[in-house]
């Protein structure tokens, strides 16, 4: 069955999101068409991963502008205000301030509605070529006889391409290695055993749903050549923020001698925060603790703390696969020399 994260829609501008609340048991899309709809969407992850999330609130920018044009001037108050809205929908991923800054850039120098929906759509092709680039770099350390660990969802339902860490697994597949993959379940919403389990049924991947804390046994226990992760910010020096769990999964594979490597496009690097202590962490509401699906799991009234994200320290890490290429320790030299070299932008 195939499917697509988002489609852009020129009939009544028109964002096209798989409804990712619903997977696996129903697929089904929404159409959005208004800026406050597309971050309703991010804000309640109908789209998610952070490739998705940048890509998205682009095309958000592109229909605040049409239907300003549509209803008559004044244009600049109408993007101001859908600027504002969509980046109070998510704080940790910084595709999202990523991708509004570059809109922000074309708009406030005069850019029509045109000219942003053409941006939004190069914001998509990017991230399909970030993306096959990342696990080709990615095939050039693989073994013909491969086991990852993953975390959370980062394939093509977290991007409009075939993924980050998850995408890896995929085109080593398709290289015709001899894959496996452990994911972990990834609570509380439960996007690896929903989500990249759902993708790797589709590409015939084997794998194996784990739960979150079965991480440091089975590497201990069984081969496991290396685990792979997405991440939704990397500060200047390194450590970066993902799905809570990455830094147990990090940890784990410290421990066990796995190297711990993350995928990860330029677009989520962000110079302007110097570590991870800098990199504010979302929390969710405690009944996504609470209650799996519609089943509660714990007692009436009883407490509980949601974060979204935790950060793992760069000493943890082996190796940030870029579309560039991976980078290797001393993380803060090897990053703002990439940045030099490429000339990309510096943070938010």
């Amino acid at each position: 069955m195939a499917f697509r994260t988002m489609e852009w829609i020129e009939a009544g501008h028109c964002l096209r999101l798989l409804d990712q609340r619903f997977l696996p048991g129903t697929v089904q899309y929404l159409d959005l068409t208004t800026p406050e709809a597309v971050a309703g969407a991010i804000r309640d992850m109908t789209v998610r991963g952070a490739p998705a999330i940048g890509v998205a609130a682009g095309f958000g920018m592109a229909q605040a502008a049409l239907l300003a044009e549509a209803a008559g001037p004044p244009l600049i108050p109408a993007l101001e205000a859908a600027d504002r809205v969509l980046r109070a929908s998510r704080p940790t991923a910084v595709n999202l301030f990523w991708a509004l800054d570059r809109m922000a850039a074309l708009w406030r120098a005069g850019a029509g509605g045109a000219r942003l929906l053409e941006e939004a759509q190069v914001m998509e092709s990017e991230d399909i070529a970030v993306n096959e680039a990342i696990a080709a770099h990615a095939l050039s350390i693989l073994p013909q006889e491969v086991t990852f660990f993953h975390h959370c969802n980062t394939g093509a339902l977290a991007t409009v391409g075939v993924g980050t860490a998850l995408g890896i697994i995929r085109r080593a597949h398709d290289s015709g290695r001899k894959v496996f993959a452990y994911l972990d379940e990834t609570r509380p919403r439960l996007q690896g055993a929903k989500l990249s389990s759902f993708e790797l049924m589709e590409y015939g991947v084997p794998h194996a749903i784990v739960v979150d804390g079965a991480s440091a046994h089975i590497m201990r226990r069984h081969k496991v050549d290396m685990a792979v992760v997405g991440c939704d910010r990397v500060a200047a020096n390194g450590d970066t923020a993902n799905k809570i769990g990455t830094y147990n999964l990090a940890l784990a594979a410290q421990d066990n001698g796995v190297p711990f490597y993350v995928a990860c496009p330029t677009s989520t690097i962000d110079l302007s925060t110097a570590s991870g202590d800098g990199i504010e962490i979302e929390e969710r509401d405690a009944e996504e603790v609470l209650r799996i699906g519609d089943a509660v799991i714990a007692p009436d009234g009883a407490p509980a703390f949601n974060p979204a994200f935790d950060v793992t320290p760069n000493r943890l890490i082996a190796g940030l696969i870029t579309e560039f290429g991976i980078l290797r320790p001393p993380f803060d030299v090897n990053i703002r020399a990439l940045f030099a070299e490429r000339g990309l932008r510096k943070g938010r």
